[in-house]
């Protein structure tokens, strides 16, 4: 359900903006919206796929891509529970939010295994439909009180106070030069983000009108 509304929900928004026009009109990140999501120290976008662990969880891999064209990036911002994020509605900083990939419908999750280069905590992708469980918790970290889409932002794992982040480990075959991204215990400048490509939802506006980024 969540792909096929996504794959809507572009195709209804690539005329409905254009360069100059708005362009004070989505200055937060909201939400609903559906993004990309760049690590501004290592300049590489949040990504997955059908691509499973071959240790630890084996669950869906979660890697760092430095294209910035690719479908596999396209992440949805959820409230922890469904009806704890207004559509539309500016992400606080401290919010507690949920990460649903778009292609295969599984939330950002973390937990306690090794990840596989690096030997930090694994960052996988879980859960059916946007379902999974209460290890696919963040909170957004950021200097205001409002997430702006201009800020880099650190996303802080609730049930283990990990970071995301990437330090630069590459991966091999089968997903050669894709990096792997981690949880890490301490803030530091391989763990922010920022929000980049994507379809940024306006407050009080009806199914499927929005900004679209992407063009």
């Amino acid at each position: 359900m969540l792909r096929a509304g996504f794959g809507l929900l572009v195709l209804g928004l690539c005329c409905t903006w254009c360069p100059g026009q708005g362009s004070d009109e989505a200055e937060y990140v909201t939400c609903g919206s559906v993004l990309k999501l760049l690590n501004t120290r290592h300049n590489v976008r949040l990504h997955s796929h059908d691509v499973k662990y071959g240790s630890g969880s084996g669950q869906q891999s979660v890697t760092g891509v430095e294209t910035s064209d690719d479908a596999n990036s396209y992440w949805r911002i959820r409230g922890k529970r469904d009806g704890d994020c207004t559509r539309g509605e500016p992400i606080k900083c401290g919010h507690v939010i949920r990460l649903t990939h778009v292609n295969t419908g599984k939330n950002l999750h973390s937990h306690h295994f090794s990840s596989p280069l690096s030997n930090n905590q694994e960052v996988s992708a879980f859960g059916d439909d946007g379902e999974g469980d209460d290890l696919d918790t963040w909170i957004v970290q950021c200097g205001d009180a409002l997430w702006e889409r201009e800020d880099a932002v650190r996303f802080k794992h609730v049930g283990t106070n990990v970071y995301l982040t990437v330090t630069g480990e590459q991966y091999s075959h089968p997903i050669r030069g894709q990096k792997e991204v981690h949880g890490m215990i301490s803030a530091n400048s391989h763990n922010y983000w920022k929000a980049m490509e994507g379809v940024f939802i306006k407050p009080s506006l009806p199914p499927g009108a929005g900004r679209h980024d992407e063009l």
